[in-house]
């Protein structure tokens, strides 16, 4: 390993990410390793680490390489792997665009959960093609303490169980997983939301992320949630071939949220690049030790 390896750290409504450029998939980053780069106090700090590969480099992305030439390895902040981060991916773009990887304009970026496109505006503004949300059947309940609620099971790539509630502090501290059940529902953990309504179309929530706690934002999160309010509004796109926008605010700022007729999900919003320097490869070898 050399002594010195290059980062960035950069935010998407305040769900922070330390950024790692690694084209050619050289650089061995342990679950052990990522967990310590984003330690708010003893390493970088980020809410999830974005590995930067090549696509034809990463074995995971090798098949997506002829559509996208950039693979989103996304890392949650404990080192586990995710399929998919709607902040990160913005983020994500904005690095490629700041070294001159990409203009603005529509680019693809491979993520596990399958290529997405994205747009970065003359305004600033990045805007990601999500996919469609799945919307598995079954009951879905999700419990803080003593209060319980019904919870809507929205896929975006990755798991959410969405609960709409009358006060986002009823969704507690959030710093650890709130239970859910049926168990089965989510065999490899979920992201709870916790919704309010703020006016017509317009919707708040807080989110406990699978492996990082409660953050600041999250974009597949706002997604779901977009998803479950407007269904429970009784708008179903594919159905009134009229598209359904919901703002969302998030502790860190406002994403829009937009489901075509044809279920294809759009989010808006900022993504920016706050810093860059050198990790010390002496300190991260010490670190996981």
């Amino acid at each position: 390993m050399s002594t010195r390896i290059a980062f960035l750290k950069g935010h998407g409504t305040e769900n922070d990410f330390v950024i790692v450029p690694d084209p050619e998939n050289v650089i061995d980053l342990s679950p052990a390793a990522v967990a310590a780069l984003c330690d708010r106090r003893a390493g970088i700090g980020g809410d999830g680490l974005l590995h930067v590969v090549r696509s034809a480099a990463h074995p995971e992305a090798r098949d997506m390489a002829a559509e996208a030439e950039w693979f989103m390895d996304y890392r949650n902040g404990d080192g586990s792997v995710s399929e998919m981060c709607g902040n990160g991916v913005r983020v994500f773009a904005r690095y490629l665009q700041r070294v001159g990887h990409v203009a603005e304009g529509d680019i693809a970026v491979a993520t596990r959960g399958g290529v997405k496109t994205v747009h970065i505006a003359k305004d600033g503004d990045v805007t990601v093609g999500m996919g469609k949300a799945r919307l598995p059947e079954g009951d879905v309940t999700v419990s803080v303490g003593e209060r319980s609620w019904p919870a809507r099971n929205v896929n975006m790539g990755n798991p959410h169980a969405v609960a709409f509630v009358d006060d986002l502090a009823h969704a507690g501290d959030l710093y650890s997983p709130p239970p859910f059940s049926p168990l089965a529902a989510y065999p490899e953990g979920v992201n709870v939301e916790f919704v309010v309504d703020r006016g017509p179309g317009h919707v708040a929530m807080r989110v406990h992320e699978r492996g990082a706690g409660e953050t600041r934002s999250c974009g597949t999160g706002a997604c779901a949630v977009a998803v479950a309010a407007a269904r429970r509004d009784g708008a179903d796109p594919a159905v009134t071939g009229t598209h359904a926008t919901y703002t969302v605010d998030v502790p860190g700022g406002t994403l829009v949220i937009t489901e075509r007729p044809d279920g294809q999900i759009e989010m808006t919003g900022p993504a920016v690049i706050v810093a860059e320097g050198e990790i010390d490869a002496e300190w991260l070898e010490n670190a996981i030790r």
